[in-house]
């Protein structure tokens, strides 16, 4: 089947190398998935994923079989299925973001520490170490996303972020290693300031009286 009949394996390489032109994906490091329908457009096992491009993205279903592409997916594969099969989201970006993951080796948790956090879900988990493309890996990264959460941390590994489009799972990747960023300055000046339930709960009813983050007409 002709590369061109499936246009996500060409957005799939897009957001690969917009993300490693952020500095989230290093080398072949990192993965990054798009589903439609019962089908799934993911980046190929080996790749340089700054300079993939749709020949470099395999199509599987929900099985892990190979639908379209001359390329093995990524070691991670279950990773990205089981959450296909179990959440209603659209896309996951798994990442090796140096910010993300420096957090993941120290933090069990990442706290709240600005509003902009809120739309990964609030305090972002950081699951138990496992190797990477086992299934307890798999396991460990789904039940951290199962309570809501966008994004979550792997203790050592790096990071995985959510969206309902591709485009909203790449900005959460860019916001988590923002957030990150901000802990690990933060710390350097002495204990970080974590918002409470009742500060971030605060904020949330802003957002909704004022539609913030929207743009409106005058």
């Amino acid at each position: 089947m002709p590369t061109n009949a499936h246009p996500e394996r060409s957005q799939v390489a897009e957001a690969s190398r917009h993300l490693a032109t952020a500095g989230l994906l290093i080398g072949t490091a990192g993965n990054v998935s798009l589903r439609f329908g019962n089908r799934v457009a993911v980046t190929a096992t080996g790749a340089v994923l700054a300079d993939l491009t749709s020949d470099d993205v395999t199509i599987v279903d929900l099985n892990g079989e190979a639908v379209s592409g001359d390329l093995a997916p990524t070691s991670e594969l279950e990773l990205h299925l089981g959450i296909y099969r179990t959440l209603p989201t659209a896309a996951v970006v798994h990442t090796h973001a140096p910010k993300s993951t420096a957090v993941a080796c120290v933090l069990n948790e990442l706290p709240v520490l600005h509003y902009q956090q809120l739309p990964l879900g609030g305090a972002t988990p950081v699951v138990p170490f496992h190797p990477f493309g086992t299934p307890e890996l798999a396991a460990a990264v789904l039940d951290s996303l199962s309570t809501g959460k966008q994004a979550t941390l792997l203790s050592n590994h790096g990071a995985v972020t959510l969206g309902s489009t591709l485009k909203e799972a790449v900005d959460n990747a860019l916001l988590l290693e923002w957030a990150c960023t901000l802990y690990l300055d933060a710390a350097s000046l002495g204990t970080p300031r974590v918002l409470t339930p009742e500060q971030q709960q605060a904020v949330l009813e802003v957002t909704l009286r004022t539609a913030y983050g929207t743009t409106k007409p005058l």
